[in-house]
């Protein structure tokens, strides 16, 4: 009997020897990985020309200005004092335009040998100067060679030789829930290594976040803070798959969400700045918005995939290639359309000048139009024209007075039919449309006048969703509700 317990006892605890060492083998060891390619992760540090100091109701030429500088409180809106490691006196270093002070800091990584090197744009952002620290303490001046405010990739170059650099790898074939580890200065805390999972791809964030150009992030759950922005996002194979960019947080720091640049849209970024300095984008010169559920059942499409197209520039490649509004564009050379960003950084990744094929869905038929892609330029606006004001009619079978559109609001809007809403109620007024919306459409259905906007509206199946395409001083839109019995 002893010796069965003797036995039993040793058999569990070898298979607990056993499943403790299968769990650790399961786990990757980033040692390795850090060793090899830490070195060529890089501190960032900015500095910029010192803020002159205001004192409200002196200046500088009165006796008693020096005399508040030294003992006022410090400006919180500047750029943060510093001791000047030269002189060790807490002056400022002079540069060519000025005093300088502390500015910034952040990271990156060598891409080649001969020193170029990849951060974020907002890292180097009115910087006077830039200082580049590897891993053995060597400090070098770093030149700008160009930075990207709408993707928020730059390229700065040190002149060095035989630096250890990274291999860019392929953020398209990394899938979600693999090991990804980063390595930055959160905090000024230089060679930090944090790891965790890709969480998700091709994250769309809002408009007003850093980088505004429909960058597809890819978040992870890596530990990222202040100061890892611009270092490399690697995979268990040591390849750089993304550029920590930013962090979703209601205090500033990590709460558990950080997004990073793929690679793959990065690399056509980097190569221009290299070759050029500056980064063109194409354009097709459409408004454009993601295809919902009821809109592709109003529309008779399979599938919720594509762009909506709600309005169409003048003049623009898409309007001389024959685009119409209520278009919805279905692929781009043969490639799938998933969402109106997917269609826009597509566009924005093709050369100016180049020619490519839009499969545009209308009228419940697929046709394919050639279109020759513009140049994408910044300060291009948004046409806008005045609306109408009238609300008194009694609204109908959508809860929509309508009225002929004047002769005036058509000059305006640059349209050639349509009907005027006077009031609304029901659905369409938890849809959103307002008095003075111009109906262009139902359903696939072109509105040239009163009549024709009648004979749609009571052709239509209150069982089924009701696409209005809808003009206004702000664009064009589709507005999705259903009719009423």
């Amino acid at each position: 009997m002893q010796t069965m317990k003797a036995f039993l006892l040793g058999a569990a605890l070898a298979l607990g020897v056993a499943t403790q060492a299968q769990a650790q083998a399961a786990l990757p060891n980033f040692a390795d990985l850090v060793e090899k390619h830490g070195p060529a992760v890089v501190n960032i540090r900015t500095e910029a020309r010192a803020q002159r100091t205001q004192i409200p109701g002196l200046s500088e030429d009165d006796p008693m200005f020096e005399f508040f500088r030294r003992f006022m409180p410090p400006d919180q809106r500047g750029a943060p004092r510093g001791r000047d490691d030269k002189n060790g006196k807490g002056e400022p270093r002079q540069g060519p335009r000025g005093p300088l002070r502390p500015f910034g800091l952040g990271s990156g990584f060598v891409i080649s040998a001969d020193g170029y090197i990849v951060t974020n744009a907002h890292v180097i952002d009115n910087a006077e100067e830039i200082f580049v620290r590897f891993t053995d303490k060597r400090e070098m001046k770093a030149k700008v060679i160009g930075a990207d405010k709408r993707s928020d990739v730059a390229l700065v170059k040190v002149e060095a030789t035989n630096l250890p650099f990274l291999r860019l790898g392929d953020s398209n074939g990394t899938r979600v829930g693999e090991w990804v580890l980063a390595i930055g200065s959160p905090f000024g805390f230089a060679n930090s290594v944090t790891a965790g999972i890709l969480s998700a791809k091709s994250r769309d964030l809002p408009a007003d976040s850093t980088a505004s150009d429909a960058v597809p992030f890819l978040q992870t759950d890596v530990a990222v803070n202040p100061g890892n922005s611009g270092g490399p996002l690697f995979n268990l194979k040591g390849e750089v798959i993304g550029i920590n960019s930013q962090i979703f947080s209601r205090t500033g720091s990590y709460a558990g969400i950080s997004f990073s640049i793929p690679i793959d849209y990065a690399a056509n970024v980097i190569d221009q700045l290299k070759k050029t300095g500056k980064v063109t984008r194409g354009r097709i010169g459409v408004a454009i918005s993601n295809v919902t559920r009821d809109l592709a059942d109003s529309l008779g499409l399979p599938r919720t995939d594509g762009a909506a197209v709600g309005t169409v520039e003048e003049d623009s490649p898409a309007a001389k290639a024959g685009v119409e509004v209520g278009d919805v564009i279905l692929k781009i050379d043969g490639r799938a359309v998933e969402s109106s960003a997917d269609l826009s950084r597509t566009v924005r990744a093709v050369r100016p000048g180049q020619k490519v094929v839009l499969s545009v869905w209308r009228a419940g038929k697929t046709r394919d139009l050639t279109i020759t892609v513009g140049e994408f330029k910044d300060e291009e606006a948004t046409r806008t024209a005045s609306r109408g004001k009238k609300e008194t009619a009694k609204p109908g079978k959508l809860g929509l007075a309508v009225t002929e559109v004047s002769a005036e609001v058509k000059k305006a809007l640059k349209i050639k039919g349509g009907v005027t809403v006077e009031a609304v109620d029901g659905a369409s007024l938890a849809a959103g449309i307002e008095p003075g919306d111009v109906i262009l459409r139902v359903n696939n259905v072109d509105i040239r006048d009163l009549k024709g906007y009648n004979e749609a509206v009571a052709k239509l199946d209150a069982k089924k969703p009701v696409a209005l395409l809808i003009r206004d001083e702000n664009g064009t839109r589709f507005v999705t509700l259903r009719a009423e019995d």
